[in-house]
């Protein structure tokens, strides 16, 4: 009997979870807060809902059309060809507008990575046979497809009832569930690269991604699940995601075969056992967190363990290295898996890798990796900002895995991390017309700046085109990350126009907020429905803001926080009630610790959650950007601006010093330090860094030196 046919134990009743978002615990998991189900949260104005729209009527539809220009759909039809089964057409009638490769341009091999772009031409086996069978792109192209259905769930979910013409995405839906429904084996296996070249299954796992794309078709599968209240093409979907999972509970279940070398199956499977009430599912991630570091996931062409992430057990792992988003991913995870089993020991290992991560292998904007080779973690403190790799996937997996940890202990500086990441590392891979991602998000781009022929700006898809699809999954899905519960305490992490409504006892509590953020630091949150007897709202009260003025009805509260960070504020609501917080968004110098070596005697600006940056088209005539010094802390200036490329935003002017250009092939070290910051003062400008790169692609740059000056002081 397969699982399909089992239904939920008893102690698994509570599965399935329509209307909520990606992760969602047990009513007996290891969780200090619960996330929101339906009606839940939804974004209603500022600049996350504005990138929510921008997902859905521009990123999304480039999506549609560039996994037909790259084949991906045609990879899946060429496996149903291979099994000798019916292909249906490239384009049927019920998905408008889906273009050919000939009308999709700007398809870049440059990810300004050689290791990304030589995973499709590696000698791996079955690549000639793939290849002359009509195969295109690396192994893992299915997941491009599951990442692109992820976001087209949680998008469903985020424009249920509303006007939007949704047509275009459920007949893209439709069309890939049939593709996939067909493609996959009578055993349940599905995987499109090993299916057309006839690899043998299983036993390349260290390249394969055999577990990592089916992981992915899991996450799709259940988002559908939570956002498509049942209509049968959800179901579909995970009927087939089922059965890949039945079937990696039949070949690895209680065995030491071995491990996919991209974990992502285990967050995976954990959540499809939080839907379905199926504890096999639970029991086989926890099976492959608990062999890492034990040998199974082999070698990938010299890479070695610290890449594949199985270097060390996962309890003896005390600092993430090796390749990044793999790492994040793999920790995601194990917090899953931690507290779906009660493992506080294995709980407290990933809190610990994560306060290590945060302290040693984290740049100013959130982002992490340092290595362009094998796009890696360095070591502690190795952060330069012109060779930052900081790849997009990485902010993902790092949000990904501390909302995890931030349900699991209920702590604020977990949100404190999402929402740096969110605003800086994460928004800047995105371009302003959502048409244009950046794969590498570095601090710091000069003039020359070239990185595999590729000057290093963004692009509309990439050969390795893991970045964009998962942009537009966690947009669809940003929603779900604003609130949570613990008990009759609604929590808010992050503070932007949105509605929330929860269950309380008594009643329910309905909340309007109105927020400008990151413009504003003003949050209002009006009560519009309010249950009987009382309960808590708790506001997060962030790192940045220096100080911080509080209201309910008027009347002033103290805004201390509590041990998490959290003001909570109880009280017997009534409709009308109001709360007004005023956070300190101002712009601020910041230094760094004296141990990063490649920043050591600059600084950077930041102001509210937004780090800012320095780009060349904002400089005065005459001025040069890889020349510009700061004279100490000078003071910063804001003012509102339109800028051509970047529309609405909030640029801040400061005193600098264009240092005196050395004479060409001159020697550029000096005997005295007062001679590097000699030159002319001027007025320089920053933009935020999320804005940066949406006009020329000349320099950028966030931290400036600051050093002494011997030039006289600005006129006034």
């Amino acid at each position: 009997m397969t699982s399909l046919d089992t239904p939920p134990r008893p102690e698994d009743a509570d599965a399935g979870r329509l209307g909520a978002g990606p992760a969602i615990p047990t009513t007996r998991a290891l969780a200090a807060q619960r996330p929101l189900s339906r009606p839940g949260t939804h974004l209603t104005r500022g600049l996350l809902h504005d990138w929510q729209e921008r997902n859905r009527a521009a990123s999304l539809p480039l999506a549609l059309r560039q996994l037909v220009a790259a084949g991906n759909l045609d990879n899946l039809r060429l496996a149903i060809q291979v099994a000798g089964g019916e292909v249906p057409s490239a384009a049927p009638a019920d998905v408008p507008d889906l273009p050919g490769a000939a009308d999709v341009g700007d398809v870049t091999d440059e990810t300004d990575e050689p290791d990304v772009a030589q995973h499709a031409s590696r000698s791996v086996p079955g690549t000639d046979t793939a290849a002359s069978r009509g195969y295109r792109g690396p192994v893992f192209m299915d997941s491009d497809i599951y990442k692109t259905l992820e976001a087209i769930g949680w998008e469903l979910a985020r424009t249920a009832g509303g006007a939007e013409d949704n047509g275009e995405l459920t007949g893209f839906t439709d069309q890939t569930v049939d593709l996939l429904e067909r493609a996959q084996a009578a055993d349940g296996y599905l995987d499109s690269y090993i299916q057309v070249s006839e690899a043998p299954r299983w036993e390349g796992l260290a390249w394969s991604h055999e577990m990592y794309c089916a992981g992915h078709l899991i996450q799709a599968a259940v988002a559908l699940a939570r956002s498509a209240d049942g209509t049968p093409v959800a179901t579909r979907l995970l009927a087939v995601a089922r059965r890949v999972a039945d079937r990696l509970v039949g070949t690895f279940g209680g065995g030491e075969i071995g491990l996919d070398g991209h974990p992502e199956i285990e967050t995976a499977l954990a959540e499809l056992y939080r839907e379905t009430g199926h504890r096999p599912y639970l029991e086989l991630a926890k099976q492959f967190v608990d062999q890492r570091g034990h040998g199974l996931a082999g070698d990938h062409h010299g890479h070695g363990q610290r890449y594949l992430q199985d270097r060390l057990p996962i309890r003896d792992t005390v600092t993430l290295e090796g390749h990044a988003v793999r790492a994040m991913y793999l920790d995601a995870g194990v917090v899953d898996v931690a507290v779906e089993t009660g493992d506080q020991q294995l709980l407290d290992s990933s809190i610990a890798r994560w306060e290590d991560m945060v302290a040693a292998k984290t740049y100013l904007t959130g982002g992490n990796g340092s290595r362009h080779s094998q796009e890696a973690f360095g070591d502690r403190f190795e952060l330069p900002p012109d060779r930052a790799y900081n790849e997009t996937c990485a902010a993902i997996a790092n949000f990904h895995w501390s909302w995890r940890l931030l349900l699991a202990t209920g702590d604020a500086r977990y949100a404190d991390l999402m929402e740096r990441l969110l605003y800086n590392a994460f928004g800047a891979s995105i371009s302003t017309d959502g048409q244009r991602f950046f794969y590498v998000n570095p601090l710091q781009r000069r003039y020359d700046h070239v990185e595999g022929d590729d000057p290093g700006r963004r692009h509309e898809w990439f050969t390795c085109a893991c970045c964009p699809p998962n942009i537009m999954r966690l947009l669809a899905s940003l929603q779900f990350y604003l609130a949570s519960t613990a008990g009759d305490t609604l929590y808010l992490h992050q503070f932007t126009g949105a509605s929330v409504q929860v269950p309380m006892t008594g009643g329910t509590l309905k909340l309007t907020v109105t927020a400008e953020l990151p413009w504003s630091g003003r949050v209002g949150i009006r009560v519009d429905e309010a249950p009987d007897g009382a309960c808590g709202l708790g506001l997060r009260i962030p790192g940045w803001s220096a100080a911080t003025e509080v209201t309910v009805n008027g009347e002033p509260v103290e805004a201390r926080p509590d041990d998490h960070g959290y003001l909570v504020i109880n009280r017997a609501w009534r409709p009308g009630d109001e709360v007004v917080a005023e956070f300190a968004v101002t712009a601020r110098w910041v230094y760094p610790d004296l141990v990063l070596d490649a920043v050591r005697g600059c600084a950077a600006v930041e102001r509210g959650p937004l780090i800012y940056c320095f780009e060349q088209a904002d400089q005065p005539a005459g001025a040069d950007l890889p020349q510009l010094t700061i004279p100490g802390a000078p003071p910063l200036h804001e003012r509102r601006a339109d800028l051509p490329g970047i529309g609405a935003t909030v640029v801040l002017d400061t005193d600098a010093v264009q240092r005196t250009t050395s004479a060409p092939g001159s020697w550029p070290y000096r005997a005295n330090p007062a001679d590097a910051g000699d030159g002319q003062h001027i007025t320089a400008t920053a933009v935020p860094y999320f804005q940066w790169d949406n006009r020329d692609g000349r320099p950028m740059r966030v931290w400036l030196p600051q050093v002494p000056t011997t030039t006289n002081q600005p006129s006034q």
